[in-house]
């Protein structure tokens, strides 16, 4: 367990189990910042016998951050990790491969939870376990998300069956391509996804 994570989850972005993982930190922060102001609000009223002290003012401004981590974690707790079983028969057929595990991308009118993606080049594919995911929304919004970083003719493809997805990483280890965009569209997709 690292204490770290508790405030700041980004260098895990991406990796097996981090729906699953972050949640649990989330939930600790949301804990231990709403105890800071409960306690900073309880030594107020103790030290002055009333409720009208410094101490209620930083306790007050103390709800903000901890609001703040209370809809993170709310956030954390409606979503999934990628099951053991498909993340098993994935891993089998990535090598070489660059992957991100667990994102979920937030929009303004919906979410898009994807549980695996692979990037090659200027190639991105994913699948998810979500049988209502809405290909064509997500498609639009990560375009437009992609285009923001000059990002441009990037072919996005999202599989909700997984022999599909396993088929199209074999090919795309295959696939011989300009690696240069890689990294960068990495980058960008966990920068912008929870």
């Amino acid at each position: 367990m690292s204490l770290i994570r508790i405030f700041s989850g980004d260098g895990w972005k991406g990796t097996k189990n981090y729906l699953k993982t972050q949640r649990v930190y989330e939930i600790l922060r949301t804990i231990l910042f709403f105890s800071i102001s409960g306690a900073l609000f309880a030594a107020g009223w103790i030290s002055t016998g009333s409720r009208l002290n410094l101490l209620t003012v930083v306790a007050v401004l103390g709800i903000l951050p901890a609001s703040k981590a209370a809809v993170s974690a709310i956030m954390f707790c409606r979503y999934k990790s990628l099951s053991e079983a498909c993340a098993s028969k994935i891993e089998a057929h990535v090598q070489g491969l660059t992957c991100l595990y667990d994102m979920v991308f937030t929009g303004r009118e919906k979410n898009f939870p994807v549980g695996h993606l692979t990037i090659k080049g200027n190639t991105v594919c994913g699948y998810t376990e979500s049988p209502k995911f809405d290909e064509q929304a997500f498609y639009h919004h990560l375009d437009q998300l992609l285009k923001i970083d000059s990002f441009k003719n990037v072919n996005v493809k999202i599989f909700t069956d997984l022999q599909k997805y396993i088929d199209r990483l074999d090919q795309m280890q295959e696939l011989s391509c300009d690696e240069t965009n890689t990294k960068g569209i990495s980058d960008t997709l966990r920068s912008v996804s929870l």
